[in-house]
């Protein structure tokens, strides 16, 4: 991987990381695009880029991340689902080199967000308590985003959207939710290879790190604007677009396999 490659696959991270289009998803495609080598480092770096990203929402919402033990046992009930992503680790990575199931993804995920909207419609101004039950609730549509393409940030906004959430609100919480998770991840896949760690790959990291950090701070931004007035049918479009295009590729004949 070249420092060219890395910058703008990060740059595909921190766009589409707090999403509802699968930043995993669009990296695959990316290496795909760029001819990445899928290799045990590349994997890491894919998953450990991810943690720029986290810190812009730590940045952007310090004040309101830094709350009350309260807030803190609710993020990590949301998060003990994530037990079975661990468990499911291999399945995992085996989905990772498959350009087929991002793409079969995000079209069923397009389609599901063209109707969300309507099945979950709240007021944005409505303050609905989270409990427990609803951050667990949240945290086992979380696990559905192990699966390349489906996106775990529209996951998590959906379920916080059928717990009674606003928009506004089940986005927020998906943001916060996102620092433990991916902060795991992140740690565990760099422990995990941390043999593979030259020289030169920290440097990729450190600059892959850096640009996702940069660029998911302004995506966040964007991405509530955008939802509080619009919603998710135009995700749910993009999405079947995307997906749409990737498969007719495929069976067409176009190589879009990882290498």
């Amino acid at each position: 991987m070249t420092v060219i490659q890395a910058i703008l696959i990060a740059i595909v991270e921190g766009i589409t990381e707090f999403l509802p289009v699968s930043s995993t998803g669009h990296m695959i495609i990316a290496q795909s695009i760029l001819g990445v080598q899928s290799t045990d480092f590349v994997k890491a770096f894919t998953v450990n880029i991810q943690f720029g990203a986290i810190l812009s929402v730590i940045v952007l919402y310090w004040k309101r991340f830094f709350q009350t033990w309260d807030f803190y046992f609710r993020l990590f009930v949301a998060c003990l689902p994530l037990i079975i992503a661990f468990l499911l680790e291999k399945q995992i990575d085996n989905m990772l080199e498959s350009v087929m199931v991002v793409a079969v993804a995000l079209l069923l995920g397009g389609i599901l967000l063209i109707f969300v909207d309507s099945w979950f419609d709240r007021p944005e101004n409505e303050n609905t308590q989270l409990t427990y039950k609803k951050a667990l609730i949240i945290g086992f549509f979380q696990i559905i985003s192990v699966i390349p393409g489906v996106s775990r940030s529209a996951a998590t906004i959906v379920g916080g959207m059928s717990q009674k959430l606003s928009r506004k609100a089940a986005a927020e919480f998906s943001f916060f939710l996102a620092v433990p998770t991916m902060f795991a991840a992140s740690s565990l896949k760099l422990i995990e290879n941390y043999k593979l760690i030259t020289t030169e790959n920290i440097n990729l990291l450190l600059i892959g790190n850096v640009v996702s950090f940069i660029v998911a701070m302004v995506a966040i931004k964007s991405f509530i604007a955008f939802l509080t007035k619009y919603g998710f049918r135009w995700f749910g479009y993009y999405r079947i677009a995307v997906g749409l295009a990737i498969i007719i590729l495929l069976l067409a004949g176009k190589s879009l396999t990882i290498l």
